[in-house]
């Protein structure tokens, strides 16, 4: 009876990973799907702690060890929650992703060690295939998002090794003769088990550490779908059904937004894992007649182009997210529309580093979901738009994707701002952007440089702007 309760529970909490997941696809809703998708996911642990078996006294001090787990768990998710900047939410989620890795590879390594010495080993175990396999996919991510998580704290930097890609390969097909011949092997003791859980967690880390900080995202991404795998296998071995849908849920999410993000910089997962995007600091800004000069613009002259214009594209970028400006951003958009002007946002996929990003943070400030519009959609209306507002964007409005054939990023879609009829990028300098690449749209004829902090010219904007 018990048992049957059990996997009701978990199909309750199946059911809620997947409602929750769709719940997340609307900013309106999205903090209730994440709430929604934990309650099932606290349902499926309280299940299994009391249900999964009779109670036995003899493992009260298992039961002590699990609860004092959850409570450190859960006080150091929450504090890393509420402490966490939009800024480095890209870091948190791999950092966390890495956690979720080296779970499943620590299941593996438990379920080995105890897993019925008088099974029948053969490439058709389907039981060892799940424990290697959880084991190999588990190390890879949590050793990958931890090499992930110090580059983008900039505590890591890129580093290729000499010969990295032979390396790898080499690497790649010892792991897989190792399982093959773990499959085949009787020993529960079997050191070899160990060596592949080293070289595991070596291929993790000289998997990630040679890609360019501009593809950590796309990366991040792949892990994270990997993490999915190991967690799915993990419910594969324990009849799971809630860790086998949330495994297959969170996988498959993460190989579609990989996909998505490749797509987005028109790049393809190979060109990603074996290039060097993003890795160089640009140079100055030069063209066949020598080396131009950026325009600037004071506050007073952009709040009145803002004012007396018809209508007004914003386009955010991560110098937003670090200025914290997007509530004095909101508070520009809504004295324009009381001047009568039409203010939109336009979204491109990889905006701050991580899809997503930018509507989250928009959305924070109270930003209708309706403005924020998307590349595909904004990008055939900015001939019309009298004036862009680029605060703290730089490579996902950089003309050199479509017109230089030498760039690193030719061919990756952008958010076409050069169309527009006037030009005004809010940035505290001309540094070159997240993929080290300078920016041409700079020296366009059309566009002024407000240099400063994105918060602090927004608020005097926002002054200026009510004067008028």
């Amino acid at each position: 009876m018990s048992l049957n309760i059990l996997e009701i529970c978990y199909l309750f909490a199946s059911l809620t990973f997947v409602i929750g997941l769709k719940m997340l696809s609307h900013p309106d809703t999205a903090r209730k799907g994440n709430l929604f998708a934990a309650a099932g996911m606290l349902v499926g642990i309280l299940a299994t702690l009391t249900l999964y078996q009779t109670f036995d006294p003899d493992k009260m001090v298992n039961y002590i060890l699990i609860g004092l787990g959850l409570l450190v768990g859960s006080v150091i998710g929450t504090v890393m929650a509420k402490k966490v900047k939009m800024t480095a939410m890209p870091q948190m989620v791999s950092f966390f992703n890495g956690m979720g890795g080296a779970c499943a590879a620590l299941i593996a390594i438990i379920e080995f060690q105890h897993h019925d010495p008088a099974m029948v080993s053969s490439l058709l175990n389907g039981e060892m295939l799940v424990m290697l396999m959880g084991l190999v996919i588990g190390g890879v991510s949590f050793s990958g998002s931890m090499v992930a998580y110090g580059k983008l704290e900039g505590k890591i930097k890129d580093k290729t090794l000499p010969f990295n890609q032979i390396i790898n390969n080499s690497l790649f097909l010892v792991i897989i003769i190792l399982i093959i011949i773990l499959m085949t092997g009787q020993s529960i003791n079997n050191p070899l088990f160990y060596v592949l859980m080293v070289l595991a967690l070596i291929y993790g880390i000289l998997f990630v550490m040679p890609i360019g900080g501009a593809d950590m995202p796309v990366v991040i991404s792949l892990l994270n779908s990997f993490t999915g795998i190991a967690a799915a296998l993990g419910g594969f071995l324990y009849g799971n059904k809630a860790m086998l849908t949330g495994g297959i849920l969170v996988g498959s999410a993460g190989t579609i937004l990989t996909i998505l993000m490749c797509k987005a910089m028109n790049r393809s997962l190979l060109n990603v894992l074996l290039g060097a995007f993003g890795g160089t600091a640009g140079g100055v800004g030069k063209s066949v007649d020598g080396e131009q000069s950026a325009r600037e613009i004071s506050i007073s002259d952009t709040a009145v182009l803002l004012s007396y214009s018809q209508r007004v594209v914003i386009v955010p970028g991560y110098g937003l997210a670090v200025a914290q400006a997007q509530h004095s951003c909101h508070e520009l958009e809504k004295l324009l529309e009381e001047k009568g002007v039409e203010v939109s946002y336009a979204i491109h996929p990889v905006a701050g580093r991580m899809p997503g990003h930018m509507n989250v943070l928009l959305a924070e400030a109270d930003v209708p979901y309706e403005r924020m519009q998307e590349m595909e959609e904004i990008n055939p209306k900015l001939s019309q738009v009298d004036v862009v507002v680029v605060i703290g964007a730089n490579d996902v409005v950089n003309p050199a994707a479509k017109n230089d054939p030498s760039s690193p990023i030719f061919g990756m879609p952008i958010l076409e701002v050069d169309q527009a009829k006037n030009v005004i990028i809010l940035k505290r300098g001309m540094a070159a952007g997240y993929a080290g690449i300078e920016n041409e749209l700079f020296f366009y004829p059309k566009t002024r440089m407000l240099f400063g902090d994105a918060k602090d010219s927004l608020q005097k904007l926002v002054g200026e702007v009510k004067a008028i």
